[in-house]
C-alpha cells in the first residue's frame, strides 16, 4: 500500500512554479482576484462548468427519443428552433446515424458528434460539438427520458465545454431542442 505526502521544500528548492502558485493562492484567498481552477500536483479542475435541465415535453419517451435519433424528424426540430432564423435556406439536412459511433451533423453542420450510447426510449449519451470550438474538443450531452405522468421528462446533462460558453449553451438548449421539441410533438 503506498501513500502520497506532500512535503515541505526550504526555500531554496521552490521552483519558479511553488512562487507563482503560493502568490496566485495568496492573491485569491485575499480576495483581490481569483483563486487558481486547478491543483497544479494532480491538474484536477475545481471549477469546470456544466448544464443540469430538465425540461417536461407532452409526449411519449417514444416519441422524444425518435424526434432526437431521426434525422427527418430533427429536421423538423431544427425548422420550428430559434436557430433556423439565421440558417442559410440551403442548410444541409440533418445526418443521424443512430447507433453507438454513429455520427450525427445538425443544424447545417454547425454542431457535430458521435453517438455514446443509446438505449431506446431512455437514454441518448453524445460526444457532442459546435462547429467554432478547437480542434477535437468534445463535451458529452447526456439526454435521460423518464415518464411524467403522460409527458416525459427529459434529465438533461452537459459536460466537458470550453470555458464561459454555459450561458449561451444554456439558452441554447431551450431555443433549440426543448421549446421546439414540445412544438413538435404537442
Amino acid at each position: 500500500m503506498s501513500s502520497f505526502a506532500l512535503l515541505p521544500r526550504s526555500r531554496a528548492q521552490l521552483s519558479r512554479r511553488d512562487i507563482v502558485l503560493s502568490g496566485a493562492l495568496a492573491f485569491g484567498i485575499a480576495g483581490a482576484g481569483p483563486a487558481l481552477a486547478s491543483d497544479s500536483d494532480t491538474g484536477i479542475s475545481y471549477s469546470a462548468e456544466a448544464i443540469h435541465q430538465e425540461p417536461t415535453v407532452n409526449a411519449a419517451r417514444r416519441q422524444v427519443y425518435r424526434a432526437l435519433t431521426d434525422a427527418k424528424q430533427f429536421d423538423r426540430l431544427i425548422a420550428l428552433s430559434d436557430a433556423a432564423r439565421s440558417m442559410p435556406g440551403n442548410a444541409a439536412p440533418a445526418r443521424i446515424t443512430a447507433r453507438a459511433g454513429g455520427e450525427f451533423v445538425l443544424f447545417g453542420g454547425s454542431i457535430t458528434g458521435r453517438f455514446i450510447e443509446l438505449v431506446p426510449d431512455d437514454l441518448i449519451v453524445q460526444a457532442w460539438r459546435a462547429g467554432d470550438w478547437g480542434r477535437g474538443v468534445f463535451s458529452i450531452a447526456r439526454f435521460e427520458l423518464r415518464t411524467e405522468g403522460t409527458g416525459t421528462q427529459i434529465i438533461f446533462d452537459h459536460t466537458g465545454f470550453p470555458a464561459g460558453q454555459a450561458e449561451h449553451l444554456a439558452r441554447g438548449w431551450y431555443a433549440n431542442y426543448w421549446r421546439p421539441l414540445q412544438g413538435l410533438l404537442a
